[in-house]
């Protein structure tokens, strides 16, 4: 990683305007038709979780604006990016687990599940400080319409929240809820995400 200066990257004025504002992170909403994703899980074993942050990761990484990210009033560019995943610890609580991302989904979800059940069982966070992370946090026991994510002032990151999927029919939808910071990307930005995630779940095979 490395800093860049603002005034050579698309995200100039964004980083003029937002970088500095009291509130500068946007969150969005969208109901994305996991059916195919659970049928997966369902029948290979694999978590569902585990693959929703691949889906994820492999949406981002299309788009350049996932390697910029306001960090400590400078922009920073990344190489690679990581997907974070809360976890529930044996001590009761939850631990921060960032995982690398990586376009083989065998290899990914190896690193999955390695490293959760390391930081479940250790009670220690996981942190890749070199890639830029998108943070997720998954309410599985519950149907949620959406969250709105606590800013702190401290991780500008972008953060990705849901809940329990819906039966809908024949289908199954999720609602997501996806924060990031102005300075890092645009409206147009975050929607194209979410519609790559879409795309990435209607073509996975296994």
């Amino acid at each position: 990683m490395k800093e860049v200066d603002p005034k050579e990257t698309t995200r100039a004025y964004a980083f003029e305007m937002w970088m500095k504002a009291p509130m500068p992170m946007v969150t969005v909403f969208k109901r994305l038709n996991v059916t195919r994703l659970a049928k997966i899980s369902k029948n290979r074993g694999l978590k569902f979780n585990m693959l929703m942050c691949w889906c994820i990761g492999k949406a981002a990484q299309r788009i350049k604006e996932f390697y910029l990210l306001p960090v400590n009033g400078k922009l920073i560019q990344y190489d690679t990016i990581a997907v974070n995943a809360i976890i529930s610890n044996i001590m009761r609580g939850v631990s921060s687990c960032d995982i690398p991302f990586s376009n083989d989904l065998r290899q990914f979800n190896i690193d999955y599940l390695r490293l959760t059940q390391q930081v479940a069982e250790t009670c220690k966070d996981h942190n890749l400080s070199g890639s830029m992370v998108i943070g997720t946090s998954a309410l599985v026991q519950y149907e949620i319409e959406g969250a709105v994510g606590m800013y702190s002032g401290v991780f500008n990151n972008p953060f990705m929240i849901w809940g329990k999927y819906k039966r809908h029919f024949l289908k199954k939808i999720l609602i997501v809820s996806f924060q990031f910071h102005h300075t890092q990307m645009d409206g147009a930005h975050a929607f194209l995400f979410l519609d790559n995630i879409q795309k990435e779940i209607d073509r996975l095979k296994i």
